[in-house]
């Protein structure tokens, strides 16, 4: 299969997974990217099964919408069943790294209220340490320099990811070269640098469930 076909299975895979805790009052957080857009495209054939969704990006609510899913702010749920978005990076601690699509605070946000994060990838996003697909760094714009020398001193290499505004105004930096030790430590780190939004690491709030999609079929890691 290709990366395509990949992503595709891993997405079904996710909704046999939750499909059969659904009822008419769930709202699913939904995430963003490639292999999420795979995830809503079947979710919206279960659309009669559940109530709604919560979206971590405006193309990801502007798709939901288009398939007839109601879209939910967060503000205005407190329960979310299921979080599922796919990864950049994954290790066997179910530790990620994501923001290659600058959605990273508010996945990181709808990850945080939800019950079960579910992350969907195929094969080659699985590592066994994370840090060779550039760490990025949602920046308030009048930081950037401040947040990328401070950067520097980590060990990193910040490049600006021209031409990009997140869906909350800022800016990403992409941190080349980091060493990837003890994750969550990092994470915790960057998110100090006085400017950071927050950071792609999904550490201190790791997946609970990580399907794989591999020419050997699904696999499924847990914590």
């Amino acid at each position: 299969m290709n990366q395509d076909q990949l992503k595709q299975a891993v997405a079904q895979a996710a909704i046999d997974h939750i499909r059969p805790s659904l009822t008419d009052k769930s709202i699913i957080g939904v995430g963003t990217g490639s292999t999420a857009n795979y995830f809503i495209d079947l979710l919206a054939q279960h659309k009669g099964f559940f109530d709604g969704a919560v979206a971590s990006s405006e193309g990801t609510a502007e798709r939901l919408k288009k398939h007839g899913i109601p879209v939910y702010d967060l503000n205005s749920v407190s329960d979310l069943e299921f979080y599922v978005d796919g990864a950049d990076e994954a290790n066997d601690h179910l530790e990620l790294i994501k923001g290659g699509g600058a959605a990273l605070t508010r996945e990181k946000i709808v990850a945080a209220v939800a019950r079960t994060f579910i992350c969907i990838a195929d094969g080659s996003k699985r590592v066994e340490r994370l840090g060779a697909f550039p760490l990025p760094v949602e920046v308030i714009p009048m930081a950037r320099s401040h947040v990328a020398r401070e950067l520097v001193k980590l060990g990193g290499d910040p490049v600006y990811r021209e031409g990009v505004v997140t869906d909350n105004g800022n800016v990403i930096l992409d941190v080349h070269n980091l060493m990837i030790g003890f994750a969550p430590e990092l994470e915790q780190k960057i998110n100090n640098i006085v400017g950071v939004v927050t950071n792609g690491l999904f550490a201190n709030r790791p997946a609970d469930l990580l399907l794989l999609g591999t020419s050997q079929g699904i696999q499924t890691l847990t914590r």
